[in-house]
C-alpha cells in the first residue's frame, strides 16, 4: 500500500478563497429559500433594509448593500415593476430619489422574517456561532475596506 500522504488542498491557508467558498454555499441556500418569492438574495437585501427604514435614498441603499447605483437602479426599477417598491423624488431635492415598500413590498418583507431562522438551520451552527462569525466578519470587511 502507498503510504504517500495526500497533497494539501491547492486554497490551504487562503482565507480569502473560505469566505469565497461560503459566499457560493450561502448564495446557494438563500436562492433556495427566495425562489418560492420570487427574489433574488440582492432584493431580499433590499426589502429588509427598507423594511426597517422605508423611505431611504438610492444612495443610502447603496452604501447599506455596497452597490454602485449603477448596479441598484435597474434592479429598483425590477422591483418597481413587479409591485414590491416605489420610487419617488425627493420633495427638497429632485434629484434625490426615494425608495419606499409598498404594501405589497411590506408584506413580502414580513414573511421574509423566517430566512434568517432557515439560514441559521441550513448552517449547522448555533445562532451564537455565527453571530460570532457574522463579528468577525464584519471586522474583517472594515479592514479591508479601509485599506483598499
Amino acid at each position: 500500500m502507498d503510504q504517500t500522504p495526500p497533497p494539501p488542498a491547492p486554497f490551504e491557508g487562503f482565507a480569502c478563497f473560505s469566505v469565497y467558498a461560503a459566499g457560493l454555499a450561502f448564495n446557494r441556500v438563500y436562492k433556495r429559500l427566495l425562489d418560492r418569492f420570487g427574489l433574488t438574495y440582492p432584493q431580499y437585501l433590499v426589502l429588509v433594509a427598507l423594511r426597517g427604514t422605508s423611505g431611504r435614498t438610492v444612495g443610502e441603499l447603496g452604501d447599506a448593500l455596497f452597490l454602485d447605483s449603477n448596479t441598484l437602479t435597474p434592479m429598483l426599477k425590477r422591483m418597481e415593476t413587479t409591485g414590491l417598491v416605489a420610487r419617488n423624488r425627493d420633495s427638497v431635492d429632485q434629484r434625490v430619489v426615494r425608495v419606499s415598500l409598498t404594501e405589497q413590498g411590506a408584506q413580502v418583507a414580513q414573511e421574509l422574517t423566517c430566512i434568517p431562522h432557515d439560514v441559521t438551520v441550513a448552517s449547522g451552527m448555533t445562532p451564537e456561532a455565527l453571530s460570532a462569525l457574522e463579528a468577525s466578519l464584519n471586522v474583517l470587511t472594515q479592514h479591508l475596506r479601509n485599506s483598499a
